[in-house]
């Protein structure tokens, strides 16, 4: 989050009350929140300095790929549920604020407590008595009491809670409906006053404390990138002992429910769930091992894929590769910490010619499929798109870590 600066740009109904304020309400998390709240009838704040997303939003447009948000929106600008601005003055005339920000890594992969401290300076001043502040990104444990105590120190009293988003991107819309949300906060007041806010859209809430809200996010993240990374390892002992892993899997899974939460392999990337692993194995006295295994096992995949591609086929220099689907994963078009970029650099480190391609990604460096097919010598599944499934890759080699294909799992 970067400075907060007042623009001209007009809001609707600027000194009308507002139930909640987002900050970064123009994001993968903030804008469909703010248009579900929008949609059960709440008066709700967009605040953002992404002035150009504002003015996409503003005009119907969705500035990002979400299931059913593009006709939601265009129903809830019909309304005067909704304001947009990069007037941090916005802030004061509302009864909640949701802070969509979350703890970054930094360098040394170390949380970056920074943000918050930048956030609470800028916010402060804006900040009604009484308003609830809620902290809805993945955060660092003991963030939401630094939040309240720093407010506090500002002679502001405000109830602060956390309430970690759950939705898997691209289905906000409809897991922020059918998803119990965890409501983390310290006294009954912000507590009560959370849960009435998100019983606006969920069935159900969970209580807890501010801490254990804060851990029961990074747990569950770094869970999922766990399972994930026992997949790729078993993919690459299975490749490595030349047997077929797609059969090894079905072995594992038919009709056997212990085994059914094992996914498949592929590339685990994206902005959550790398970050949160990391985040915990700072907090932690032993700096966590299991994570930071998990870790150079998902962020080796592109390695292990080059090399593989190497014993496979002798020398990439001077060869052509495509890859298919630069978006961190499928039906996407979010490229934020996508592994397929890391891959082309490896590739092209290998002496190879790398194209890439993507039917959802708007990136000067990406060129047309058919020129991909026209032109590789060999492709590589990047992104397991639906648009995939069913190529006529004309003789070309293929590696496929996701069985796109349905041929089994090529290397």
């Amino acid at each position: 989050m970067t400075d907060l600066a007042a623009a001209p740009r007009p809001a609707v109904g600027e000194t009308a009350r507002l139930d909640i304020v987002v900050l970064g309400g123009a994001g993968h998390v903030g804008l469909p929140l703010s248009l579900a709240f929008a949609d059960a009838g709440l008066r709700v704040g967009i605040f953002d300095i992404d002035a150009r997303a504002l003015d996409r939003i503003g005009s119907g447009q969705m500035p990002f790929m979400e299931a059913g948000a593009e006709p939601l929106l265009a129903s809830i600008l019909e309304t005067d549920r909704l304001e947009l601005g990069t007037d941090a003055g916005m802030i004061g005339r509302a009864d909640a604020i949701l802070l969509v920000i979350g703890t970054p890594v930094d360098e040394f992969l170390g949380p970056s407590m920074r943000v918050f401290e930048r956030a609470v300076d800028q916010i402060a001043p804006h900040v009604s008595d009484g308003a609830l502040v809620i902290l809805r990104s993945t955060v660092y444990p003991g963030t939401t009491e630094f939040v309240a105590q720093a407010l506090d120190a500002r002679g502001l009293h405000v109830d602060v809670a956390f309430c970690p988003e759950r939705i898997a991107e691209g289905h906000a819309l409809e897991e922020l409906h059918t998803l119990p949300q965890i409501v983390g906060a310290d006294t009954p007041t912000a507590g009560e006053r959370a849960e009435a806010l998100f019983g606006r859209l969920a069935a159900r809430t969970i209580r807890t404390t501010s801490r254990e809200a804060e851990l029961a996010k990074l747990f569950t993240n770094t869970w999922r990138y766990m399972k994930f990374a026992v997949a790729n390892q078993f993919l690459a002992i299975a490749d490595q002992a030349g047997v077929d892993y797609a059969s090894v899997l079905r072995a594992i899974r038919e009709d056997y429910p212990r085994a059914a939460d094992l996914p498949g392999p592929g590339f685990a990337a994206g902005p959550c769930l790398f970050k949160d692993t990391m985040q915990l194995a700072a907090f932690t006295a032993d700096h966590f091992p299991m994570g930071q295994a998990a870790m150079q096992i998902n962020e080796g995949m592109p390695a292990y894929l080059v090399s593989a591609m190497e014993r496979r086929f002798g020398s990439l220099r001077g060869r052509t590769v495509g890859i298919l689907g630069m978006a961190f994963k499928a039906e996407s078009d979010d490229i934020r910490a996508s592994l397929s970029f890391k891959l082309r650099k490896l590739l092209q480190w290998a002496g190879a010619t790398v194209l890439a391609t993507d039917p959802y990604v708007h990136d000067q460096r990406l060129v047309s499929l058919e020129e991909v097919l026209a032109d590789s010598e060999i492709l590589v599944i990047g992104a397991p798109h639906r648009a995939y499934r069913s190529l006529d890759l004309g003789g070309r080699e293929l590696v496929d870590i996701w069985d796109m294909a349905g041929t089994g799992f090529r290397i």
